[in-house]
């Protein structure tokens, strides 16, 4: 039989971009084994999936942690191997390495030592690198990310067309609009700012009939829970949730709101239409959201946008105007495109 090693170890959106070609391919390929390693943070992200899709947990603060925590995980996961494949069963061996990183890269080396083939995502750094600089700007869309695991699974020889719809049927109509929004991302650069966002849930308040969910992490809790409390038709489910139970409630969304972020695929992952604020990075690059229009990116045009793949640079303006040009009343009027019910009468941020 084949056991295809898939390499994922992080992050929360990487990964989930993931899921469409991973899905995809394990369906279509019903006789063959894929054992996804990625970190064990991640694992409850990859539910509803084939049943010949397994998960690795990758135990990176302790057991996997390190040189030697690599070497362990490589013996753990040859048992795995081992386990599935049965001494009677001649196994063929390959890995697909999505992320390319020096962890990934070890995994590799010992599994090339088994005889396995390896194919690797092609991170194409040049030309990412030419899209954020700062002079000489090559503006140009990129290869998507999608297309860059479809590119490995076509190397060791799998069909690539994806035909994933989504991790759940789409939730039932509801008497009431539901929006999310998530307001915020790991870096400053592509986070819109608090008192502008504010503003944008007052104004979404006000709708009729219109139920408002604020996402976040634990540690975002106490803003989401502060605009909870002055707003009659917010609610904050900021870390409360596992993911399938946060994905479910995605999937009823009418829209949802956010950043460059991992909730940006996350909704994407449930066919929720997404709206999302982009700041320092740009669509351009490759990781706008899986089956989203384009047309439902909010971003101001700015000779030095983008200038940053992932986000983590300051800003070298020192003002972010990538963000703070971004009205709120465009926002709205974006999210008020996608769904049926009239604007609001009023637009004025309350006390």
């Amino acid at each position: 039989m084949t056991i295809t090693l898939v390499i994922r170890l992080s992050s929360i959106g990487d990964a989930a971009m993931l899921i469409p070609a991973l899905y995809s391919v394990a369906s279509k390929n019903p006789d063959d084994l894929f054992l996804l390693i990625t970190k064990k943070s991640l694992q409850d992200l990859f539910f509803n999936k084939p049943d010949n899709l397994k998960v690795f947990p990758l135990q990176s603060q302790d057991r996997h942690k390190g040189l030697g925590g690599l070497i362990r995980a490589v013996g753990d996961i040859n048992a795995v191997v081992n386990q599935y494949g049965g001494n009677s069963k001649p196994i063929v061996l390959q890995v697909a390495d999505l992320h390319a990183v020096i962890r990934s890269t070890i995994i590799d080396f010992f599994f090339r030592l088994k005889g396995a083939k390896i194919a690797v995502v092609d991170k194409n750094r040049r030309d990412r690198r030419a899209l954020v600089r700062r002079e000489n700007k090559v503006f140009q869309p990129l290869q998507t990310v999608f297309s860059r695991y479809r590119e490995v699974f076509g190397k060791l020889g799998y069909e690539v067309s994806v035909d994933f719809t989504g991790l759940y049927p789409k939730g039932n109509k509801k008497a009431e609009t539901w929006i999310g929004i998530a307001p915020f991302a790991k870096h400053h650069s592509k986070t819109y700012p608090a008192e502008q966002m504010e503003e944008v849930v007052c104004i979404l308040n006000s709708r009729p009939a219109t139920k408002i969910f604020l996402f976040g992490g634990k540690e975002e809790r106490r803003l989401t829970e502060e605009w909870a409390g002055k707003y009659e038709q917010v609610e904050s489910v900021a870390g409360l949730m596992s993911f399938p139970d946060e994905l479910s409630l995605m999937n009823r969304l009418d829209v949802m709101l956010c950043m460059d972020s991992a909730n940006m695929h996350l909704g994407s992952l449930v066919n929720t239409p997404v709206v999302s604020v982009w700041g320092a990075t740009h669509p351009y690059a490759g990781f706008y959201g899986y089956n989203q229009n384009p047309e439902n990116a909010v971003q101001t045009d700015l000779p030095c946008r983008p200038c940053a793949i992932f986000g983590g640079k300051p800003c070298w303006r020192g003002d972010y105007p990538c963000l703070t040009g971004i009205a709120p009343k465009e926002i709205v009027e974006k999210i008020n495109s996608l769904i049926s019910l009239p604007s609001p009468v009023s637009e004025t941020l309350q006390p």
